[in-house]
Parts: C-alpha cells; structure tokens; sequence
C-alpha cells in the first residue's frame, strides 16, 4: 500500500457520513485506513477479526464494511457469505493482497459491491468507498418508480420487486439494472458501463461486469430485463408499450463506435 502524508489528528464525523466497519488484522494499514476515512468525515471502528465483524456488523449497523478477503481462522469471503445469509446487505468493499480473478468473481457473487487489491492508495479507497455508498443512498428527489413488466425499481427507496415480491440487490447490483433500465433498448460496453456504474474503467476489468449481470438475472429469474448483445455488451429491454423487446442478436449498439 502506497504512503501518503498524515492526514491530520481526529476528526469528527461529518453529518450523515456514517460508520465505516474496517476489518483488517494488520495494524498499520488499518491504522491509514482510520486516518484517512476520518479525515474524509466518516465515523471509523476497526476489527482485526471475521467473527468480531460479524458481531459488529449486527451490533454497530455501519454504514458500509471494509473488509481484508485474508483474515485469519474465518477469512473476509467467509463473512461476507455470512452477513449475506442473515440478510445483511450492509455495502461490502473487499480488500485483497492476492491479484487473483477467482478470489474477486467470488466476493462479487458473494454480494460484496466493490473490491481494491493491495498495494492500494488510500485515497482510491476513500474514493472507492464514496461511489458505493452514493449507490446505496440514492438521492432525496420525489420518489420514482420504474417498471417492465413484472419488475418494478423504487429509486428512492432502493426497492425492486419482482411480482410484488422484494429482491435484495447489491448497491452496485442495483445501479447498473437502474442504468440499463433507465435506457431501454440501448446497448452498453462492457466498458462504458465499467465508466458509469463503477466510475474507474481503467482500474476494473470486464468479468466485473458480466459476474454483476449474471447475479441480477439470477435474483430477478425471468423478470430481468437484461438481455446480452453478442460482442458487444448489455441492454435492457424495451417494455412491451414501447413495442415488441427484440431479440438479443438484433439489439443494436448506439452512439459513438456503434
């Protein structure tokens, strides 16, 4: 993990920050990891373990986990398999020192939104972090709802159901459906959505992408919208009032270099 200059004594929280959970067994990077989140105004508790996670993670509510994939006896892929299957769906960002694809696909299928590999800057990390959470949160405008066929997406209260029936989605899950629904019938890059649903194309490679949509169809089953365009990327449907969803050979890419 790369140095950067001490960001200060303590800082207190800022209003509506949150709490940052960092579960991490080696003392000096955990010890950067609280400098600097605090002194990006988020409220910081630190774990060096997986099951004193799992307990903080129940007892503390955080606003988002940072969690080392390599902990000792119960490791990070372990706790979030667990937090998941209680029905916690707390924003999950991995933190790995193996660049190893198997090690990130599962996390990802596991449910965990994010993922930075050590040797890491810091500040991508409170970067990373920030993009997740803005995902979770959503915004405050007048509630809005979008709809195709049995699926229905609340983005104010971050709720999709299919048939009446709630899906627990990821942060990220959730952000790209809602960007590729918000656009129906228009064919995404595997690039171009890494650059708008994940914001740092240049550091995340494609298998991010294709892993995040086979976990929404499988949650969504045959209510999902998202349909492959053979070399070239995604693309929702059109609603049936918007005429008949092509096939996907016959979706066509827009824009530049379509």
């Amino acid at each position: 993990m790369s140095t950067e200059p001490d960001p200060g004594p303590d800082r207190r929280p800022d209003p509506g920050r949150g709490l940052v959970l960092v579960v991490e067994d080696e003392p000096a990077i955990a010890d950067v990891l609280r400098l600097n989140l605090r002194a990006a105004g988020y409220g910081v508790e630190v774990v060096t373990d997986g099951a004193s996670a799992l307990d903080a993670a129940r007892d503390l509510r955080p606003s988002a986990i940072v969690l080392d994939i390599g902990l000792p006896v119960l490791d990070g892929i372990e706790v979030c398999r667990r937090l998941r299957g209680r029905g916690d769906w707390t924003p999950v960002l991995f933190v790995t020192a193996r660049d190893d694809e198997v090690d990130r696909i599962v996390g990802l299928e596991l449910g965990a939104d994010d993922y930075i590999t050590k040797p890491f800057s810091p500040r991508e990390l409170v970067a990373r972090l920030g993009g997740v959470l803005r995902r979770t949160r959503g915004d405050s405008r007048a509630p809005e709802v979008l709809r195709t066929g049995d699926l229905s997406i609340d983005l104010t209260s971050h709720e999709v159901r299919v048939s009446g029936r709630e899906i627990a989605l990821t942060a990220t899950e959730f952000d790209l459906l809602t960007h590729l629904v918000r656009r129906p019938g228009v064919v995404f890059t595997r690039e171009q959505l890494l650059s708008d649903v994940w914001g740092y194309a240049a550091t995340v490679g494609g298998r991010t992408v294709d892993v995040h949509v086979a976990q929404v169809r499988a949650k969504l089953g045959d209510a999902s919208p998202i349909r492959t365009v053979r070399s070239v990327g995604y693309a929702a449907a059109r609603a049936p009032h918007e005429g008949a969803a092509p096939a996907p050979d016959d979706l066509r890419a827009t824009g530049p270099g379509a």
